[in-house]
């Protein structure tokens, strides 16, 4: 690969490629029905060992970062799947309900004020050094404690970090900073990932433990990686690996038709029509639970949205099975404005929100806010957002809102947080995890990300769920917490879309190594 992308000309390509398409007979039709996660391959093939495969993404542009901790790309979380060892993934088939990574095991204290992470051993970074328990230290209190993505967060607001210790090289011991059942949930939820102790700048031809090596970067364009052949758990099948970064839904499916990639992430369901009728091309989306929450979230801290009237309002409005219909031709489940949906402690038993707009119309005239003012802030951070956010504005002028859409470039939309979560009404997604990590994220670190939510009541219910032993008694208590966000909360959640990928014939084993809703790759081939 080279040292810098021609991307104008390979999106020129792409752009080209998917121009000559023609509309299939419809998305069901080219879903694949393999259970397995294996992928199809071509008649009488079989994995093999080497070659590269090329795949595609959605990017941040220039804000494209190797610092994951404050990436906020889809990008950049896969660049850095990639490239560095993880502590473990979310598996509801394990014992624990995790699939580790970096550690063998976890266990917990019986009064639930520590956790001991038990490293493997024999685990080594591309220096040559062993992986120790000084490093699982640094990643979690000097790193993902101190960043400023809510994600990386949950540490910090469940762990005493400060108080964290190495127990020799192969064990650390984390007190809790209140009793907590179910900690292994948040330390191994496929973001934490692993550097080296005393890592500052992140850079290519840093020590890494992940299943391939970065051996080139050009932020906006893409990256480049080799194999590394000493890998912890299992050394990948690939020789090589790019990940490219291409905005536009029909350029990357125009790629992968054209011979140019292998697999392309997140297509828009009018891409994915596109691609029915291509008998090299096979469609591969994501399954419940792992569903990509599409919402709205309102700035409780910003007139009027301090008025529930209004929140509720705003709730109300939304048309909810239009969206499904129209943005996702049905190929996505109606949300209750609650995220999380598909997984164990998700609130099932509460009533469907209505589609209301005369309700929705009465409750802002109460709250004196009819005929009020809005701009929806949103952008192409997955496909539907955008076409979303412009339903969602006809909903509101129905109710009497004098509502616009500002539409901010791909990879935009996040890449300054503090701004966006002082956002008054802004598009956001929520990435597939368990509804009472997915809370605390929102609140974690002085609530940045929940647009002024703060009820200390709620917080306490969710934290006396997760120090429940009794999985049927936290489920009851989440649920309570659940029902108060439902009722009072900020955040409009109408649509569960699942990730349309996309892959060539002969490519395997990308969904054997899924974490949330993003592919990995040390377990794919390529035919």
């Amino acid at each position: 690969m080279s040292k810098q992308f021609d991307r104008r000309a390979f999106l020129r390509r792409g752009a080209a490629g998917a121009a000559a398409l023609a509309v299939g007979p419809g998305l069901l039709a080219a879903c694949s029905t393999d259970e397995s996660g294996s992928g199809r391959k071509g008649a009488g093939s079989s994995p093999r060992s080497g070659g590269t495969l090329r795949a595609a993404f959605v990017g941040g542009g220039a804000s494209e970062t190797l610092d994951f901790f404050n990436g906020p790309s889809v990008l950049d979380l896969v660049r850095a799947r990639a490239w560095h060892g993880t502590l473990g993934n979310l598996d509801s088939s394990a014992p624990d309900g995790v699939r580790y990574g970096v550690l063998k095991g976890i266990d917990i204290s019986h009064d639930l004020s520590s956790y001991t992470l038990h490293v493997r051993p024999g685990v080594r970074f591309t220096d040559g050094s062993e992986l120790t328990a000084a490093d699982i230290l640094h990643s979690l209190s000097a790193l993902a404690g101190k960043s400023t993505l809510p994600v990386y967060r949950l540490a910090a607001a469940n762990f005493d970090l400060a108080h964290a210790k190495a127990d020799g090289d192969l064990k650390v011991v984390l007190p809790t900073l209140r009793p907590i059942a179910d900690g292994r949930m948040i330390l191994c939820q496929g973001n934490f990932l692993v550097v080296k102790d005393g890592t500052k700048k992140f850079r290519k031809g840093m020590p890494s433990c992940g299943p391939f090596r970065l051996t080139e970067f050009t932020a906006g364009q893409g990256s480049a990686f080799e194999r590394y052949d000493d890998h912890y758990d299992h050394v990948p099948l690939l020789e090589g690996l790019e990940l490219r970064s291409i905005a536009d839904s029909t350029a990357r499916a125009g790629a992968l038709t054209g011979g140019e990639i292998d697999f392309a992430h997140d297509l828009s369901p009018v891409t994915a029509r596109t691609l029915a009728g291509e008998a090299k091309v096979e469609l591969v989306p994501t399954r419940s639970p792992y569903l990509v929450g599409l919402s709205f979230q309102m700035n409780m801290g910003v007139k009027p949205f301090d008025d529930p009237r209004v929140r509720q309002a705003f709730k109300l409005a939304v048309d909810r099975e239009a969206m499904v219909k129209t943005v996702f031709h049905g190929n996505a489940e109606i949300g209750n404005d609650l995220p999380a949906m598909g997984f164990p402690d998700y609130a099932d038993g509460i009533p469907q929100r209505a589609h209301d707009p005369e309700r929705a119309r009465g409750l802002l005239k109460e709250a004196g806010a009819d005929g009020m003012q809005i701009r929806l802030t949103t952008g192409p951070e997955t496909p539907g957002m955008v076409e979303m956010a412009t339903l969602f504005v006809e909903d509101l002028k129905k109710a009497g809102v004098k509502a616009t859409v500002r539409e901010l470039p791909a990879g935009q939309l996040y890449a300054d947080f503090a701004t966006y979560a002082a956002l008054p009404l802004a598009g956001s997604y929520q990435i597939p995890i368990p509804a009472l990590s997915t809370y605390q994220m929102s609140t974690a670190g002085g609530m940045p990300s929940a647009f002024g939510w703060k009820e200390s009541a709620t917080d306490a219910l969710v934290a006396k769920a997760r120090a429940e032993s009794d999985p049927a008694e936290a489920k009851k208590l989440g649920t309570r917490a659940q029902r108060i966000r439902w009722e009072k909360g900020n955040q409009i959640l109408p649509v569960f879309k699942p990730n349309l990928n996309a892959q060539a014939e002969g490519v395997a084993g990308i969904r054997d190594d899924l974490f949330e809703q993003f592919p990995g790759f040390s377990r794919a081939s390529l035919a």
